[in-house]
């Protein structure tokens, strides 16, 4: 159990850790995707570029192209599902148990 609470701590801390070198590709777009709703601030940092935000945002733009992706501005990048589990679950109905169906 220890053992196991250890590893989970260990892969949270380094998930949240600021990439050593500017992603590049699939990894920075995956990484501002992770980090969009924080804002570019956070975002740039967390993939890499620091407060270089012209770069960070430049190298984003290519990232997306060579993907095929059509994204402006960082916000675009905040994936359809995250939006719908802000949005609330709205009004679950189902039977109180499974012989009243």
């Amino acid at each position: 159990m220890a053992a196991n609470l250890a590893r989970e701590t260990l892969h949270i801390t380094i998930a949240n850790m600021p990439s050593q070198t500017p992603l590049r590709g699939r990894e920075l777009v995956d990484c501002a995707r992770a980090n969009a709703k924080q804002g570019i601030e956070t975002a740039a940092y967390q993939c890499g570029y620091g407060d270089d935000l012209n770069t960070f945002a430049q190298q984003l733009r290519l990232a997306c192209e060579q993907m095929n992706l059509q994204v402006k501005e960082l916000s675009e990048l905040i994936a359809d599902q995250d939006l719908l589990l802000n949005a609330g679950t709205g009004e679950i109905i189902a039977p109180d148990t499974t012989s009243q169906l």
